[in-house]
């Protein structure tokens, strides 16, 4: 009886695991599918890139192009501002801190003043924040140097130019 049983389990085992065979033929018609669908994309290509219209080149003399004015690629904020306190302000100014309290604002601007800088404190209104200046200057040039040397203590120092 054990060895009647043994045999149909065995029997059910093998039955079972040759039926579970994928056939030659369902791996032929997936193939034959997608062989079928690289041809139609093939077609699609080839028809849309014969109805695309392309416009001709245009050729300009060397002559012809444009010069941009940032040749020292340094950036400036362009914002409108209102002097607060100091002195006044020029063109260019470098800017070491900004806050929404003007009380961190006459913070930074003492410790600026007993550092030897004329230091001075703008309104921007449209962002209500308060802007200390450093050091401000009528021309580009001594503003981006002034900048460059205020980053040693002041490393998110930038230009602003005054849009009045």
């Amino acid at each position: 009886m054990k060895k009647y049983t043994l045999l149909c389990v065995g029997l059910c085992a093998a039955m079972a695991f040759t039926s579970c065979k994928s056939s030659e033929s369902a791996y032929k018609k997936a193939y034959e599918k997608a062989k079928q669908y690289d041809t139609a994309t093939a077609q699609q290509e080839a028809a849309s890139s014969q109805d695309a219209v392309v416009a001709p080149v245009e050729a300009r003399p060397v002559t012809e192009a444009r010069v941009v004015d940032n040749l020292d690629n340094v950036s400036v904020r362009q914002e409108s501002v209102q002097l607060i306190s100091g002195t006044g302000l020029k063109n260019f100014s470098v800017i070491v801190g900004s806050f929404g309290l003007i009380s961190n604002a006459e913070g930074l601007q003492q410790r600026l003043k007993s550092a030897g800088y004329d230091a001075q404190i703008v309104k921007n209104a449209d962002k209500n924040m308060y802007r200390v200046v450093a050091t401000t200057f009528a021309g580009k040039e001594d503003a981006v140097m002034s900048r460059d040397q205020l980053r040693a203590t002041y490393p998110d120092a930038w230009l602003l130019y005054n849009a009045q």
